[in-house]
């Protein structure tokens, strides 16, 4: 008999902002007294969870440091890493100095396969996204949108107002007097949420419920 092991884990993480000074005392208000403390408390906590072969998406804003500063980050993380660019991200994508080999592949979207479910990854959150009314047999959603953007402001609870109308909106897509209930699984990455730690889906998944 041959046993197959996964040798690796797939992780999630979105607006590290590394180097964003603002952010210590303005939108997410930080807990750092500079950003080389926030950046080194980053780089600790990825490094306690994520091994060499792992995957890592960041879905975006990364890094508000120049192309050396970023490379520098980028040199001490663990894991194979994977960006889905965010606003902020131009600033060390188009220095001259940046070294975009660390990256297996750096896209402004992208849909990936997670253990059998579909994932829709971009920076921003998209309310109507590819695959939303996809369902198991148990009417359950199998279309996973992971997004970054809106940390933990306004615009996110705005988000988890329309997450809750939606799904408590009944439809009848079959024409057949069976009221279903519209799936939505939006998932905001915000790296302040898992305590600076990429996650699995199913740990994001969790902490939803």
């Amino acid at each position: 008999m041959v046993f197959v092991y996964n040798l690796y884990m797939r992780y999630y993480i979105a607006d590290l902002h590394f180097y964003h000074i603002n952010l210590l005392t303005k939108m997410d208000c930080r807990d750092f007294s500079s950003v080389e403390e926030m950046n080194d408390c980053i780089i600790e906590q990825w490094n306690k969870k994520i091994k060499k072969n792992d995957e890592v998406v960041i879905l975006g804003d990364l890094s508000y440091g120049n192309g050396e500063q970023t490379n520098a980050i980028l040199r001490q993380l663990n894991g194979r890493l994977f960006l889905i660019k965010g606003n902020h991200d131009d600033r060390f994508l188009k220095d001259k100095q940046f070294d975009s080999s660390r990256f297996i592949w750096i896209k402004d979207y992208a849909e990936l396969n997670d253990n059998g479910r579909k994932v829709v990854l971009c920076h921003y959150p998209i309310c109507c996204y590819n695959g939303q009314y996809r369902t198991d047999d148990k009417g359950n959603g199998k279309t996973y949108m992971l997004y970054g953007h809106v940390h933990n402001s306004r615009d996110q609870q705005l988000i988890e107002q329309f997450i809750h109308i939606t799904r408590n909106t009944r439809i009848n897509p079959n024409d057949d007097h069976d009221l279903r209930t519209i799936p939505c699984q939006m998932i905001n990455c915000f790296c302040m949420f898992s305590n600076y730690q990429p996650l699995t889906l199913d740990e994001w998944i969790e902490q939803q419920i």
